[in-house]
């Protein structure tokens, strides 16, 4: 795409193309040995355990005797996209023996500020306006 024996000059040709100079000399460098081996110890247990997240796994290598703390394993964990399997709260269940209230305000039509506020229920629960 951009080429130095070009007419136009490389800053020319970054521009047309809206890429960043940076980007065209930027040599990546990959992951180091260290992290190559924590990869694959991470890799091996949680192949075991899949319910491991980056905590749980820091304190299993810890135990192991490798110093690797939790953002270091969260960020190789989300490297080789390993999300841990865990159960879900069932938050939006309602429980059976958990009365439902009627909404009492249904059926009234609101046509002045602070309608809904001035509304009274009685004993039973009709709603009375003032």
């Amino acid at each position: 795409m951009v080429s130095r024996e070009h007419d136009l000059s490389v800053r020319r040709q970054c521009g047309l193309l809206s890429l960043a100079r940076s980007n065209l000399y930027y040599q990546p460098k990959g992951e180091s040995a260290e992290n190559l081996r924590f990869m694959t110890i991470i890799d091996k247990q949680f192949l075991q355990t899949p319910w491991y997240g980056s905590r749980q796994m820091a304190r299993h290598m810890q135990r192991q005797g490798y110093k690797c703390g939790r953002h270091r394993v969260r960020r190789l964990m989300r490297l080789m996209r390993l999300v841990p399997i865990y159960q879900t709260p069932n938050t939006s269940k309602k429980h059976p023996q958990h009365k439902i209230y009627p909404y009492l305000l249904r059926d009234l039509t609101i046509d002045r500020p602070n309608c809904e506020s001035a509304c009274k229920t009685d004993p039973l629960g009709w709603v009375m306006s003032e």
